[in-house]
């Protein structure tokens, strides 16, 4: 498929999801815990559900890996990676800084990711080569001059174990800390790609936790990495930095290694 082909199929796939979400929130949700104890809804069910329905109908031959449903057609070279609610627990709680993401693999490497927040009705698209835009506008992360200048987010400590703390922490050291945001989830890197928070550091994500978020950055002029300053793939370990200014990433790199 063309570029254009799969951003329109990217786009019908967020408003389907969307669709399905909108009727549960601040509802009846059907709060379940997980076998890894972590939050599952109605909602999540709903929305990847309408999400693979389309993809069924309309790429049969593409793999699907979604976070409630698993994988389908795994050795497909194009996949697409699903996350009908990243922030599930900002969903339970009513806050609408939860999101959508829909990313598109191929050999492996996210080429294309969607980030939708189907309440407030923002949404962020990212594609290799394109300029990423916010509801239709080009989208664009800050300079950052310093990293001690850097406003740095997070979605919870509870995600870091107590070595990758360490490291974490030695990075916060570093930036304009008593600004820091915690909580956020996938919203945090569509405010990086528009411009208002300059650093993302997180630990313990999975494939369809961040492979949307890559090149929604990367197209707005920031840059995503492993925490060994490498790129993202189907094969990163979960410790992945987002930064507004690529300039920076030697800097954060080397203050991350200086936690014990």
């Amino acid at each position: 498929m063309a570029l254009a082909d799969d951003l329109a199929l990217a786009n019908r796939l967020a408003d389907a999801a969307g669709a399905a979400i909108r009727p549960y929130w601040r509802g009846a949700i059907g709060l379940e815990a997980k076998d890894d104890a972590s939050p599952v809804t109605l909602a999540d069910r709903a929305a990847e559900e309408a999400m693979r329905r389309i993809l069924a109908a309309e790429v049969p031959r593409d793999g699907i890996q979604g976070e409630e449903f698993g994988i389908e057609r795994e050795g497909a070279s194009r996949r697409w990676v699903l996350d009908p609610i990243d922030g599930t627990n900002s969903f339970v709680a009513g806050r609408p800084i939860f999101g959508t993401l829909i990313a598109l693999l191929e050999g492996g490497f996210p080429v294309l990711g969607v980030i939708d927040q189907p309440i407030l009705g923002e949404r962020w698209v990212g594609a290799t080569g394109q300029q990423t835009t916010f509801n239709g506008q080009p989208a664009q992360s800050r300079a950052c001059r310093e990293l001690s200048d850097a406003l740095l987010a997070t979605t919870s400590p509870s995600l870091f174990d107590d070595h990758a703390a360490e490291h974490f922490m030695a990075l916060a050291g570093k930036t304009a800390h008593r600004r820091m945001v915690w909580g956020g989830d996938c919203y945090n890197y569509g405010l990086l790609a528009s411009g208002q928070i300059d650093l993302v550091c997180e630990a313990g994500l999975k494939l369809h936790d961040f492979a949307a978020l890559v090149p929604v950055v990367e197209g707005a002029g920031g840059t995503m990495a492993d925490w060994n300053g490498e790129p993202l793939h189907a094969g990163s370990d979960g410790h992945v930095i987002a930064l507004g200014d690529p300039a920076r990433l030697d800097d954060v790199v080397e203050a991350l290694a200086c936690g014990h």
